[in-house]
Order: C-alpha cells, then structure tokens, then sequence
C-alpha cells in the first residue's frame, strides 16, 4: 500500500514538472537568433523538404544499384513431359547482365545530380523562412514600440485632461477646451486598444511561422536599432551570383542535362550478358558452356537521338534561364541595397532633427499652455507631431531592419555580419 501510494506520488511529481517545463518553454523569452533557430528546425515545410531529400538519397542508391544475377537450369531430352529421371541432358549454371562501362555510374551521378538540386530548393526554403521570421519579429518590436508610444500619449492626454479640467475650474478657459481634452483622451485610449491588438496579431504571426500555438504566451528579446551599412554593392552583387541557392541549383540542373546527353550517346553502346553453365550430356560425362551475348541497337537510333535532342534543347534553356536570374538577383540585391541606405539616411535626419525638434516644441507649448498663453488646439497640434514623429522614427528603423533582411536573403544569407567590409 505504501508502495502504491509513493509511486503515485512520483508519477504525479513528473506530470508536474512536465507541465512546468512546457509552460516555461511556451512562454520563455526568445531572441532573433533563437526565433530563427526554431523556425528552421520546426517548419512543417522544412521537415517535409527534408523527408523528400531523404526519398532522393534513396534514389541514388537504386540507380547505382548492380542488376541481379539469375540462375538458369535447363532439362532436355526427356521421354516423357516433366520426366526428370530420364532425361539425358541438363544445363545447370547462372547468368549475369553486365551494363557498358560508364552507364551505372553516369546514372548514379544524374540521381546525385536531382538529390543535390533539391537540397538547394530546401536551402532556398530556409532563406524564405528566415526572411519571414526576421520580419515577423521585426513587427512585432514595431508594433510593442508603438504601443509604448500609444501608452505615452495616453498618459500626455490624461495629463492634458487634468491641467484643462482644473483651469476649467478655475475658470481660466472655456469649457470647450475641457470638453475637448477629453475627446483627445478618449482617443489617445482608443488608440492603446489598437495598438494592443497590432501587438497580440504580430505575436500570432511569430508563432506560426515557429510552428506554436498561434496565441501561445511568448515573449521576445531586442530591439529596433540602425547599424552603419559599409558593405560594397558590387561585392554583394557577387558573393548572390555565387551563393544564392537559385544559382547553385541551375547549376546543378546544366550538369544534369550535360549528363543526360551523355547517357544518350552511350545508349548506343550495347550491354552484355555472361552466362556460365555446367552441361551433362548422358553417355559423355559433364563440360562446360560458357555465354556472352548483347543487342545490336540497329533500330532504335531514333529515340535515342530524341533524347540526346531533349537533353540539348533543355541545356540552352537553362543557359537563357540563369541570365534572366543573375539579371533579377542583381535587381534584388541593389533595390534591397538602396532600401537599407534611403532607410538609414531617414533614421539619422530624425535622430539629428526631427526628434529633438519635435519635444522641443511640445514641451514650449506645454509651457505656454499652462502660463495660460495658449489654448488647448496648439498643444493638442504639438503633442500629436510629437506621436507622429516618434513613430515615423519607429516606422524607420523598422524599415531599416526589414531592408536588412531583404539583403542577407537577396544576398543568399542568413546574416551579414562578419561579410567584408
């Protein structure tokens, strides 16, 4: 009974740890590094990608797999039908095709080929997603930036409510203003509540894309920051012609068909088979037959040359395909270039001017407002310049950001940091 009731206790202790665990890890704190780490690992479409590539390494192995060898027995002579006793002649022996050297392994290398391509596609998925992700965890720091500001302005209106309400009452202004402090607070309340929402949607986007729950408690670690772009155009433009999965995948696709052609012209080169048989004849004891025949291809040139064609017309077209793509990629990587740049640009005006302009003038009307010098419509203007600039300065590094993540993709990476200068 005592033993009953201790495994009882035990079992009960692990149920609760379990559920701890998961609890801490459904709301633990994640970084951009463990987001993107998450996602790759978790993404249905990864794994499934990856199972694909599995199926085609398999494929490999068949294609460079040997033909079985058969063995052969023959029974002639007999008096009568399945008369095996009295037969007087018999083959016993085995038999084996064997390929013209060059075919099984030009096969395996074309089966290699097709895996090595859909590697890429998979590496490609990955940029995709890790693009996703970037911006996803970008919106959401946007969009909890926002909200503080939202928060910010609820606190100035309230304020602005009070101060109004008390010179209301003390009969310095009309009740007008007071009535419209408090239309601006109910506002600036309104716009917490949208704000909130922007917040818990981008929340939900992050954790689809890292395979959760989409409301899954979760919390992220970072901020909206600006980094000095000193990367060369024309080297990005390079390492994207040499790195970028689309790239490495044509190329692979060219070596294919270059190999297809190949198989096409030794397709013409006949294949062997050996036989080796052990012949009783009865009255003369047992020898040896031994057997080597192939097929002369006389008639079937035409579909072999059919494919030697296909093979050809399917190289000059990617040959057209991957200048159209190095065109589009040096397109992508010099618009996500210039993003990034007209993006930093606006974060420094704000930074030198916009913002400090902007408090300045909300703190000279706040002043004047309560030294009475003032109505409430010039400080109601000021302070909402002053929201306004402070979000277009959040809407900024967000683009910056954003324009980042656009370039380690066109780029054909994952980060860009630690890339030559």
């Amino acid at each position: 009974m005592i033993r009953r009731k201790l495994y009882s206790l035990i079992a009960i202790a692990v149920f609760v740890c379990g559920l701890l665990s998961a609890q801490t890890e459904e709301s633990s704190t994640l970084t951009l590094e463990q987001c993107v780490s998450l996602a790759v690992q978790h993404n249905p479409l990864v794994l499934s990608a990856l199972q694909q590539y599995q199926a085609s390494l398999a494929r490999v192995r068949q294609a460079k797999a040997l033909p079985q060898p058969s063995l052969d027995y023959d029974s002639d002579l007999q008096p009568n039908f399945f008369d095996f006793k009295e037969q007087a002649e018999t083959y016993l022996g085995g038999s084996w095709s064997l390929e013209f050297p060059g075919k099984r392994s030009l096969r395996g290398k074309i089966a290699t080929k097709e895996s090595d391509e859909l590697m890429q596609e998979i590496e490609l998925l990955k940029l995709d997603i890790v693009f996703q992700v970037k911006q996803a965890f970008y919106s959401l720091l946007l969009a909890q930036e926002k909200l503080k500001y939202a928060e910010q302005d609820l606190e100035l209106a309230q304020d602005f409510l009070s101060k109004a309400e008390v010179k209301f009452s003390a009969g310095d202004v009309a009740k007008v203003e007071a009535l419209r402090a408090r239309v601006e607070a109910a506002k600036a309340a309104n716009e917490v509540r949208v704000a909130g929402n922007e917040v818990r949607l981008a929340r939900a986007m992050l954790n689809f894309l890292l395979a959760r729950k989409k409301y899954a408690p979760m919390e992220i670690k970072g901020e909206l920051k600006k980094a000095t772009i000193s990367l060369d155009l024309e080297y990005l433009i390079q390492r994207a012609l040499a790195f970028r999965p689309e790239i490495r995948r044509i190329n692979l696709s060219l070596q294919r068909e270059s190999f297809q052609k190949k198989q096409g012209y030794l397709s013409y080169l006949p294949d062997f088979d050996i036989g080796v048989a052990q012949h009783w004849i009865e009255g003369e004891g047992k020898t040896w037959d031994v057997t080597l025949s192939f097929p002369i291809p006389l008639f079937f040139w035409q579909p072999k040359k059919g494919e030697i064609a296909e093979a050809q017309a399917n190289i000059e077209a990617l040959k057209n395909e991957t200048e159209h793509l190095k065109n589009a990629i040096t397109f992508e990587v010099e618009e996500a270039y210039m993003n990034a740049l007209t993006a930093q640009n606006q974060i420094q005006l704000f930074e030198e001017e916009m913002l400090t302009q902007a408090e300045e003038v909300y703190n000279m009307y706040l002043f004047s407002f309560q030294e009475g010098e003032i109505g409430g419509i010039e400080l109601i203007e000021a302070r909402r310049t002053l929201l306004e600039t402070r979000k277009s300065y959040a809407d900024a590094l967000f683009n910056y950001d954003a324009a980042l993540a656009a370039l380690e993709k066109s780029v054909g990476s994952q980060s860009l940091e630690g890339e030559k200068q």
